[in-house]
């Protein structure tokens, strides 16, 4: 049966043939869904990765478009690759169709396009996916870096209660995991069109993705039912991209955890600030109710009343929140120490039990105790 609406998967592909292979014939496998198209975006291959792939295409059970791309050093990154490659998605997946990316070392699980399904039909925009290691390379990496991926990702997903529970997002309900890999995300035309695409930036360009898609209130999903086996390598195809950063950490462990991570009060502190703006665009405009709203926040910001009230009427919310956030002086990014670790975790640890002791306040539905899930980065 022909999907409901166009399928496309985008995948940048750089001297991959070796791996080629199995993602196609993971993508091809899948269960309770089909994809309509797969777009290969060949980015600067010299070996024989395009004589894999046509060898391959008649047993495909969808379509393959194959595009070779040649750029200057500066921009031969994944960034450039795959916007190109979501952009010749988007044209054949057409306005009401979704767009799929993954790697070229990646090989999806066999449920990964139907759970995707799933979260959109539930009304997600987006849907990230889980990114692990295939079991065989990951025995090859140190145990050392085994342990400090699954302590950073705990502390991670200890965060990111704290931000479930004192702000939920209805559209990502707990249980969920907090990546953001092009290894697997998944997005609607639409979406994908008012975020202005994949940034071509030579790293994080899926994170910057999910910022843009944030900016203008995508619905977004991390479901921890999709996922995606990739390589372990430490000689990749990215430079600065995960095969980097796990061969710098065999030499020396990075001093700093994930720019993205925070002490936990500072995490509460930016939760409470998030759900205050919404409360305060859940408001009739200009009534009293509004105003209180609006002076709650600016406090909490110490901002000035007028440039709160000013900025929380942006079209979006999340083009509010990002502009709030840059201003506000309490909310200035703190990184944290690797060293200083396990004391950060015991004080997330501590406030997520006082806020589900809340939670099952009477009259208030219980909350499930967190889920903590490795995932790697």
């Amino acid at each position: 049966m022909p999907p409901a609406r166009p399928l496309v998967a985008a995948v940048p592909v750089r001297n991959e043939a070796q791996r080629i292979g199995p993602c196609l014939h993971a993508l091809a496998v899948q269960q309770r869904a089909c994809l309509s198209h797969v777009v290969l975006l060949l980015n600067n291959c010299t070996d024989g990765t395009r004589d894999v792939v046509r060898a391959l295409v008649p047993s495909l059970p969808f379509g393959v478009v194959v595009t070779q791309r040649t750029y200057p050093p500066a921009m031969a990154h994944a960034g450039t690759a795959r916007r190109a490659a979501m952009q010749v998605a988007a044209a054949l997946a057409g306005p009401d169709g979704i767009l799929l990316t993954t790697d070229a070392d990646g090989r999806v699980a066999p449920d990964w396009l139907a759970h995707t399904l799933a979260a959109f039909d539930a009304g997600a925009d987006v849907v990230c996916g889980r990114a692990l290691i295939d079991a065989e390379e990951a025995r090859l990496i140190p145990a050392h870096l085994h342990e400090d991926d699954r302590m950073e990702t705990a502390y991670a997903t200890l965060l990111d209660r704290i931000h479930d529970l004192v702000d939920p997002d209805p559209h990502d309900p707990w249980p969920r995991h907090t990546e953001h890999s092009g290894a697997s995300i998944a997005v609607t035309v639409a979406a994908w069109r008012r975020a202005g695409g994949i940034p071509a930036v030579p790293l994080g360009e899926d994170r910057g993705f999910l910022r843009a898609l944030r900016h203008v209130d995508a619905a977004i999903r991390h479901a921890p039912d999709v996922t995606v086996c990739v390589s372990g390598r430490t000689a990749g195809r990215a430079c600065g991209g995960m095969a980097d950063t796990m061969a710098r950490r065999m030499v020396r462990q990075d001093e700093m955890l994930d720019d993205s991570l925070e002490p936990p009060r500072a995490c509460l502190r930016r939760a409470q600030a998030r759900a205050a703006l919404h409360r305060v665009r859940a408001l009739p405009s200009a009534t009293g109710p509004w105003h209180d709203a609006v002076a709650d926040l600016a406090a909490l910001l110490r901002l000035p009343t007028g440039c709160v009230a000013h900025m929380s009427r942006a079209r979006f919310g999340g083009m509010a929140w990002d502009r709030l956030e840059a201003l506000s002086p309490v909310l200035r990014r703190v990184p944290v120490r690797r060293a200083d670790l396990p004391m950060h975790m015991d004080a997330a640890r501590r406030i997520v039990d006082s806020l589900l002791v809340t939670h099952a306040a009477p009259g208030v539905m219980p909350v499930p105790a967190p889920v903590v899930t490795s995932v790697a980065r």
